[in-house]
């Protein structure tokens, strides 16, 4: 695998947060120890030793090898790269109750507050591992203007992020598809990430989505994770399962139009208004743009768009990259929300990236009903 200098400087740069961190964490079990006068075994260090290096190599090897020992490297490298954050966290609050304690006269028992906050950090870590991976039904209500009587009390299912990968699979989806079709959608929006974009056998994978059905249809936008580089071998295997692949282009169904963007043209505000024009968009009548981030709401709304489905965001998936995710996004993180007369609902997703954790959001099937 050829890596640009870019990349190396960027793996180099990650690596050496990933190895401080460890050191850090390191550090507070055994200065607790050796306050406790409890010698710190050796296992200790050759296990954090071993868990710092893990990250990098496992994504490396998933971007070129998809076999059972690679997944299997790769998922308890990603689960303990989302416990690390919150053992992170721990050793921070730690060394600073300890330091407000010797400022107040009082000399807390640190090893005592290590072993506690690192049992809690572990635990709410292992509590997001199994909130990841149980999928909710949102259900919510959508009021369009001059919305044809076709579309009036009808539902549709919007579902995004599944990040097809090393993590999950084909199975993953199989249940996703069986959920979206017990709610009996007239219409069915995938809002990109489909797939993670590590090496995988595309079409298999997609295969779960021939058993998807709508009335109105079921329609895709590609995401940051297609379009990483060429997206052709993802977009065909979504259209080989019988799914409508939106491309920068609108259609009409009953009345309502349906538009989709790439994320590769709506990630540029330029790009984004210049594809929209070009749609001409009737703005007498409702319409509905499906795209992968909600990065340029005001160009949609300015464009005429009535409705934007949109995924992308994880919610953060879990603290500290939630708060994050709501300082970049605002208001358009996640739900509905409006600017203007645009309508915009943001999913939180069904899967994860990177660390399959999720703490403070939850993996979500929505189910929209039109009024």
């Amino acid at each position: 695998m050829r890596l640009s200098k870019r990349v190396i400087v960027f793996i180099a740069s990650l690596q050496s947060v990933l190895l401080l961190t460890h050191f850090f964490l390191y550090e507070t079990w055994a200065f607790s120890t050796a306050t406790a006068r409890v010698p710190e075994p050796l296992w200790i260090k050759l296990v954090l030793g071993f868990l710092s290096v893990t990250f990098i190599p496992a994504s490396l090897l998933a971007f070129r090898y998809t076999n059972a020992l690679v997944r299997v490297f790769y998922r308890i490298a990603a689960v303990w790269a989302g416990l690390l954050s919150f053992l992170f966290i721990a050793s921070l609050c730690s060394w600073m109750v300890f330091a407000v304690g010797l400022l107040a006269g009082v000399n807390p028992n640190f090893h005592r507050m290590v072993e506690a906050l690192f049992a809690v950090a572990l635990v709410t870590g292992l509590y997001g591992v199994f909130n990841a991976s149980w999928t909710r039904v949102t259900r919510t209500t959508v009021r369009l203007a001059n919305l044809p009587d076709a579309w009036r009390g009808r539902k549709a299912a919007l579902i995004s992020d599944l990040h097809l990968g090393h993590v999950r699979s084909a199975g993953f989806l199989r249940r996703m598809v069986a959920k979206i079709l017990s709610e009996k959608p007239h219409a069915i929006f995938i809002a990109g990430d489909l797939y993670d974009g590590t090496a995988i056998d595309a079409v298999r994978a997609a295969e779960p989505l021939n058993q998807l059905t709508a009335p109105h249809g079921v329609y895709f936008v590609a995401g940051n994770h297609e379009q990483f580089h060429d997206d052709s071998k993802y977009l065909q295997a979504v259209a080989a399962a019988g799914v409508r692949v939106l491309n920068n282009e609108k259609i009409e169904v009953d009345g309502l139009q349906i538009l989709g963007v790439q994320y590769r043209n709506a990630g540029h505000r330029r790009s984004f208004a210049s594809v929209l024009q070009r749609m001409r968009l009737d703005r007498r009548r409702p319409s509905i743009l499906l795209t992968h981030a909600p990065d340029y709401p005001e160009i949609a709304e300015a464009a005429g768009v009535s409705l934007q489905l949109s995924g992308h965001t994880h919610l953060g998936q879990f603290i500290p990259w939630s708060w994050i995710a709501r300082r970049i996004y605002r208001q358009f993180v996640y739900g509905l929300s409006r600017i203007g007369k645009l309508q915009v609902f943001t999913s939180s997703g069904a899967g994860t990236w990177g660390p399959p954790l999720r703490l403070g959001s939850n993996p979500e099937i929505v189910v929209l009903q039109f009024e």
